[in-house]
């Protein structure tokens, strides 16, 4: 654990002082977000940031390289070096996407490929578990279809929720957060080696938006841009990846003498192999949504609009700070809540917690200008909207 903090706190410093120069030079070259109809910030702002998480990155692999307990996944694996071509492809489209303003079409095919390249090297799914049939293996092409399917979904689902002040970051750095416990607890705790990588992947992605986040919450200094948010869908979708096709579910047990009776019997320990689906429910949604929203308006699935949920919790009254801290709240509910249910399945206080959270975070959201208030003795270190107003 101590060498994955390791990495992780490295991944984060590199990616935190260097986003104060890339800021700079930002600016210098005019890659800046102008203000439009459909965003919520109010000044122009430099983007670009994911040249800083994009280093994060290389200075995080570069250091599991040089330790003991992290150098055998280079190894014995092409894993690393897969993600590292992969985000480096995708990371210099979005570089010129956030200078130059690319056709929506050529990053979608940009993004194809980086997900081919990520599929030759070896990071690519080859079987998938079935409740009721099993562990089914899949062929060449039907793998490479499925892989490039979640990287392509992935990135395009943590670009389109990346719409407020620290909000992306925020979001992919509690996925991050559910799916490094899951790793961790498949590779040390069953001592299956293959999740590894997706271990590894993890702590890194959580520096990554770690070291971000400071500059990027409200109001933020500078945007992540798309060389930033494609950057972490991509690595999230390889995490994804590694873990879900790389592993067989028949080592972990799951299976009782592999009938489809055995199979239908253990359905709940399913849940965790779909934790990689499930961690990105909140930004998936959105995207169908939007999708759906804009081919019914008639209008490309790829045009901006004003419709996400980020935008519908600000239209209904919700501050940028509230509608965020909603947004990682369901985030870490549905994400940390499987991993909860996959860990103990059969206890009924999970479901029981999961309701009464999903209670509360349903009150938070219809009621958007309901402010709490402490009590008094506890006002002076709380902001003064959560003060009680005294009589005069």
């Amino acid at each position: 654990m101590r060498d994955y903090l390791l990495t992780l706190c490295v991944t984060a410093a590199v990616t935190y002082l260097l986003t104060g120069p890339v800021r700079k030079f930002a600016i210098a070259v005019g890659a800046m977000t102008a203000i439009r109809a459909r965003d919520v910030h109010r000044e122009v702002t430099p983007r670009l940031g994911g040249i800083a998480m994009f280093f994060g990155l290389c200075a995080g692999l570069l250091v599991a390289d040089n330790l003991q307990n992290l150098n055998g996944v280079f190894d014995l694996s092409n894993e690393p070096r897969a993600l590292l071509s992969g985000a480096a492809l995708i990371w210099l489209v979005g570089v010129l996407d956030d200078k130059f303003e690319l056709d929506a079409l050529l990053k979608l095919g940009a993004q194809m490929i980086a997900a081919g390249v990520m599929v030759m090297q070896g990071l690519t799914i080859l079987w998938i578990p079935v409740p009721g049939v099993g562990t089914v293996s899949l062929t060449s092409w039907q793998g490479t279809l499925l892989t490039v399917a979640l990287v392509v979904i992935t990135i395009n689902a943590v670009n389109f929720v990346d719409g407020l002040d620290g909000l992306a970051a925020g979001m992919v750095c509690i996925a991050a957060a559910a799916f490094f416990l899951y790793a961790y607890r498949i590779w040390y705790g069953y001592g299956i080696e293959a999740a590894a990588p997706a271990t590894l992947f993890a702590a890194i992605l959580m520096g990554m938006c770690l070291g971000f986040l400071p500059h990027n919450m409200a109001p933020a200094r500078i945007f992540m841009g798309d060389s930033g948010s494609m950057m972490l869908g991509l690595v999230l979708a390889s995490g994804a990846i590694s873990v879900t096709g790389q592993v067989d579910p028949d080592t972990l047990n799951l299976f009782e003498g592999g009938t489809r009776e055995g199979t239908h019997a253990a359905l709940p320990v399913f849940i965790p192999l779909v934790l990689p689906l499930t961690i990105i429910a909140i930004p998936f949604a959105d995207l169908v949504l939007a999708i759906g929203r804009r081919t019914w308006n008639g209008q490309s699935p790829f045009a901006a609009d004003r419709g996400h949920l980020h935008h519908r919790m600000l239209e209904i009254g919700h501050s940028k700070t509230r509608a965020v801290l909603i947004m990682y709240f369901w985030s870490a509910l549905i994400a940390f809540g499987v991993l909860l249910y996959s860990v103990h399945s059969a206890s009924m206080w999970i479901l029981v917690l999961v309701v009464g959270l999903s209670a509360v975070g349903l009150v938070l959201l219809l009621l958007p200008r309901f402010n709490p208030h402490v009590p008094r003795w506890a006002e002076s270190v709380v902001p003064p909207r959560y003060r009680r107003r005294r009589r005069r």
